[in-house]
């Protein structure tokens, strides 16, 4: 990835076609390996795993072309200026793949799902300010035509955030 390239979304992941990246034991081992530390020499993974050092970076590399996997440095938001977080629930008309694309091309927007229930997407963004909330929900967002309403849910407190789901 280069500096300043945002990593793949979900959505980009999804994308991937499952059957030209089969996933055996091994290389399930070896994301599980990197989930729980992506700085973690190929030689320790490959040690965990049964691998040599060279086959363990050339299956990681063949993941990463792939899709399958990125390996990023997850940071605390609020070490970096970011004092306000919060989840959007937005409802939509008409398309709700084009409303979430426009919505995900938005910097300051981290996560963005289409989902079924009460909202038709929800996007998560991480702010400096309730000021520049407020921006992004009257600006941009509540800009946008086909977005009816939107609902609002500013996190107080963050209890857990785990990316280490494993591969089941």
């Amino acid at each position: 990835m280069q500096a300043g390239e945002r990593p793949a979304t979900l959505a980009d992941m999804a994308r991937t076609d499952p059957a030209s990246a089969p996933l055996d034991r091994v290389s399930k081992a070896i994301i599980e390996q990197l989930q729980r530390d992506g700085r973690a020499p190929y030689a320790t993974i490959g040690k965990a795993v049964g691998l040599s050092e060279a086959a363990v970076r050339q299956r990681v590399q063949r993941m990463l072309d792939q899709g399958v996997v990125q390996v990023v440095a997850v940071s605390n938001p609020l070490q970096l200026g970011f004092t306000r977080a919060a989840m959007i629930g937005l409802k939509v008309e008409g398309s709700m793949e084009t409303v979430a694309s426009r919505i995900a091309a938005m910097p300051e927007i981290d996560y963005v799902v289409v989902t079924a229930g009460s909202f038709d997407l929800l996007c998560e963004v991480v702010c400096e300010s309730d000021e520049q909330l407020l921006s992004i929900l009257q600006d941009r967002l509540r800009a946008i035509p086909e977005v009816k309403s939107t609902e609002t849910f500013v996190y107080l407190k963050l209890l857990k955030q785990t990316y280490q789901w494993g591969t089941r």
